[in-house]
């Protein structure tokens, strides 16, 4: 069993910078693949960006590539969303997730694919 406890969300304006941090319990999480999702009010639950199980591959939607950067430190159990150049339309919740099956490429992108979750931070960008 895995918790995955999100921090760092908070208001800030158009093209600041927030980093996200997840802390993970459990000594497996080094062999879970990590992502992190975002929801935004009355909208579905959408990719933002993964990172496999070693570190080796990141994985980043169109809509933050560029501004965003995920990384895993496994020896803390931590994986961290770096976020620059904020947008208004970056407002959302934020979830950290990790995946116990082996996740190849776009298998990623989808929550289905994943076995635990965070209960989110809140990201707001004012414009």
């Amino acid at each position: 069993q895995v918790q995955l406890v999100e921090s760092g969300g908070g208001l800030v304006q158009a093209g600041g910078s927030l980093r996200l941090s997840c802390a993970a319990s459990g000594r497996t999480f080094s062999t879970y693949g990590k992502g992190w999702f975002r929801q935004a009010p009355r909208k579905e639950r959408e990719f933002v960006a993964a990172i496999s199980r070693g570190g080796g591959y990141t994985y980043y939607s169109d809509s933050v590539k560029g501004r965003f950067t995920i990384s895993t430190d496994n020896a803390k159990n931590m994986v961290y969303l770096q976020m620059n150049s904020l947008k208004p339309e970056d407002t959302a919740v934020y979830y950290c997730a990790a995946a116990t099956d082996g996740l190849i490429g776009s298998m990623y992108y989808y929550p289905r694919n994943y076995n635990y979750w965070g209960q989110g931070t809140q990201v707001t960008v004012s414009s």
